[in-house]
């Protein structure tokens, strides 16, 4: 356990700046596919880690079902723009039926943190974990889709790919730049208080939501080449 927290710090400092890069680079760019096939290796290693650490304080910790969450982003905005196979598909069911378990479960925890003083557990806000589980409880709604009528093409399909990579990005950022102790330890005092540690989540967003527009209708999926 010792040795693996390292891993994890270094996995996720990588995820936030690799995920970057292929949220700023061009898409379909020779940068956004390799920076973003390092960041879904970097989401994995810091996902599966942080769920093993989280391990010690028991299911119920919210880090071990955020560490599977991101995984389950990544894998699913990875497969969306790969091309169909049987096993790809098996995947997608597995991925379905995870998203509605996540959901579930962090919905179970938001009620549980109703009892807690300032309606939080394990640091972690109520609504946060109610917000995550509506998030998750969709991308699942999406899963079922793409099962029922097959494969996205298009706009569609980079939409998927675009949104979830981003929301995988969100959760990295978000775990980072919440806490301001671990900020610290980085960044110099200017950029510690709450609205410049928020910036950077905000800015994920954002960017998100700008080329989201970009790929829309068919101008999008003539500009944009699909990794």
């Amino acid at each position: 356990m010792q040795l693996l927290l390292p891993v994890h710090i270094v996995a996720g400092g990588l995820a936030i700046v690799l995920g970057g890069v292929a949220l700023l680079a061009a898409k379909g760019a020779t940068l956004h596919r390799k920076s973003g096939i390092l960041f879904v290796y970097a989401m994995l290693t810091m996902g599966i880690s942080a769920s093993i650490l989280a391990l010690r304080n028991g299911f119920t910790n919210p880090n071990f079902l955020g560490g599977f969450t991101s995984v389950y982003f990544v894998i699913t905005a990875l497969t969306a723009v790969r091309p169909a196979t049987g096993w790809s598909q098996g995947l997608t069911r597995g991925a379905a039926a995870l998203a509605f378990g996540l959901a579930l479960f962090e919905i179970g925890l938001a009620v549980s943190a109703l009892g807690n003083p300032h309606f939080m557990i394990n640091g972690v806000p109520g609504p946060m974990l109610v917000f995550l589980a509506m998030v998750t409880l969709f991308a699942g709604v999406g899963d079922i889709r793409v099962m029922r009528s097959g494969p996205l093409r298009g706009a569609p399909r980079l939409k998927r790919h675009l949104w979830r990579m981003c929301f995988a990005l969100f959760i990295a950022a978000g775990s980072f730049f919440s806490i301001r102790a671990r900020v610290a330890k980085i960044l110099p005092e200017p950029f510690l208080s709450a609205p410049m540690r928020a910036l950077p989540v905000v800015l994920v967003f954002l960017t998100m939501f700008y080329w989201l527009w970009r790929v829309r209708g068919r101008a999008g999926r003539a500009r944009l080449t699909p990794l």
